[in-house]
């Protein structure tokens, strides 16, 4: 008989990369309130003068973790730090923290990557392609490894209509890329078809998965868009401006007044602590399957972790319901009454944002530079219209996906494990999510308590006044 989830983490070693990000936060969290390991190891860079240990000293003081600090307020103690760079030669390990690696390490969540959509290939390529290729030859090495789960993304093959649980061919090798770094004007002809350097460099990177991980206990976990957590370690938590999170917050404080959306489209979003928790049940489905099997040298497993499968959420159904929590607890920084006009044609879309978005900026700018101050507003459409154009394809088109794989997953976890790390998404109340994530967006994005929610409803009156 299999053991339970926990069971199998017992006394193990975990190292996470991408710990200091969005999803690695809460799977650290998870994992140290729910898992009974020895050791949690987090490879984590140096930054802006920073060092590793005084970053991650910051982010365990952090609101996310108040719950383990009541739970387990010795957490601290189970976490390895380790000083390194996946952009580096040999990681940016010292000798000895990488024999540390070789000896410990049972389970590796490999979730470091730049999720920037205008990152220059190169960049891309050297954290998510040989950042990766590095990880790889390194846990060839580790003498008891048990399971290796590498976080890729649903939409690594989005120049398809229909994604599978399966691999999929790529136009260059990680090596054939390597050799062409530095070369003038050659991205746009990499990259084909997909939309951005991220999609590209992930599907490589799944590639290098298949070729170099074939003898290793393996998988490849690709989640769809990730939102705020649905309930633990706190309902509505973020702290990015990525996907529909920042399009929410432009178009609720009145900044933004049109997007490209086709409200009868499939928005795939998935709750951030289910996709955390998808990806716990991944490792310890891993594991099993390897474990005392020759499953070694076979194509590793594929798991597809959607929503438009069991649940799906339209586009229209999403801004209405967050229309509708605007009403009941709008921002007090609103510049000015929620609107938005939504569009799908690029010509029609620059006719709306030149007199919505340029001409109100300008008036502003000028009224700015008569008070003595500098301008900004133009600057920053200028911005946040560039990143809103980077999200067209995923906010005016859909995908079909196939998740096989994870509800085949989900049927075999007991119903102890489903409580603990519950992330079935079947008949799954957006209501009540988008209503958190509302809330969320509000809090953490915006940095606005429900404090002020009475002041934020009567400025928000002045402007219905206005508009009378």
């Amino acid at each position: 008989m299999e053991a339970c989830i926990p069971e199998t983490f017992r006394n193990g070693t975990v190292l996470v990369t991408g710990s200091t990000g969005f999803l690695g936060k809460i799977l650290v969290e998870k994992i140290l309130r729910a898992c009974p390991i020895k050791k949690i190891a987090v490879i984590v860079r140096n930054k802006k003068g920073i060092n590793a240990n005084q970053r991650v000293a910051d982010i365990y003081k952090q609101a996310v973790y108040d719950r383990l600090r009541i739970e387990k307020p010795d957490f601290m103690d189970l976490i390895k730090i380790i000083e390194g760079n996946l952009e580096d030669s040999s990681m940016g390990l010292i000798t000895a923290n990488r024999d540390w690696i070789i000896e410990n390490v049972n389970f590796v969540f490999h979730c470091a990557a730049t999720i920037k959509f205008n990152e220059t290939l190169e960049s891309a390529s050297k954290i998510n392609i040989l950042g990766t290729e590095k990880l790889l030859s390194l846990a060839t090495q580790m003498k008891n490894l048990k399971g290796f789960v590498h976080v890729s993304t649903a939409y690594s093959h989005c120049p398809r209509n229909e994604i599978k649980e399966q691999y999929y061919p790529v136009p260059i090798t990680a090596k054939e890329l390597k050799n062409m770094f530095g070369l003038d004007n050659s991205t746009p002809r990499i990259l084909e078809d997909w939309p951005n350097t991220y999609c590209f460099t992930k599907a490589i990177a799944e590639n290098l998965v298949l070729i170099n991980g074939i003898h290793l206990p393996i998988s490849v976990f690709r989640p769809s868009i990730i939102g705020c957590t649905k309930s633990e370690p706190d309902p509505g938590w973020l702290e990015n401006m990525n996907g529909p999170s920042a399009i929410v917050a432009g178009v609720m404080t009145g900044f933004l007044r049109t997007v490209p959306i086709v409200r009868n489209k499939i928005t795939d979003i998935v709750p951030a602590d289910y996709t955390v928790n998808a990806l716990i049940s991944v490792m310890w489905d891993t594991a099993n399957r390897y474990q005392n099997s020759n499953l070694i040298s076979q194509e590793p497993k594929i798991y597809n972790y959607v929503s438009s499968v069991e649940s799906p959420l339209l586009w229209g159904r999403y801004i209405e319901e967050m229309n509708g929590r605007y009403h009941e607890a709008p921002p007090l920084q609103s510049v000015w009454y929620m609107f938005c006009i939504f569009y799908t044609h690029l010509w029609i879309g620059k006719i709306l944002r030149f007199l919505l978005h340029r001409i109100p900026a300008t008036l502003v700018d000028f009224l700015l530079i008569v008070c003595g101050k500098s301008p900004k507003m133009l600057k920053m459409y200028v911005k946040t219209e560039c990143m809103i154009d980077l999200l067209y394809v995923f906010t005016t088109r859909q995908w079909k996906f196939d998740n096989s794989n994870t509800r085949e997953l989900w049927s075999l976890l007991s119903q102890d494990d489903r409580n603990t790390f519950w992330y079935s998404l079947e008949e799954f109340d957006w209501a009540s999510y988008i209503k958190v994530y509302f809330y969320g967006i509000r809090k953490h994005v915006l940095h606005e308590e429900l404090s002020n929610v009475d002041t934020a409803t009567v400025k928000n009156r002045k402007y219905d006044i206005l508009l009378e």
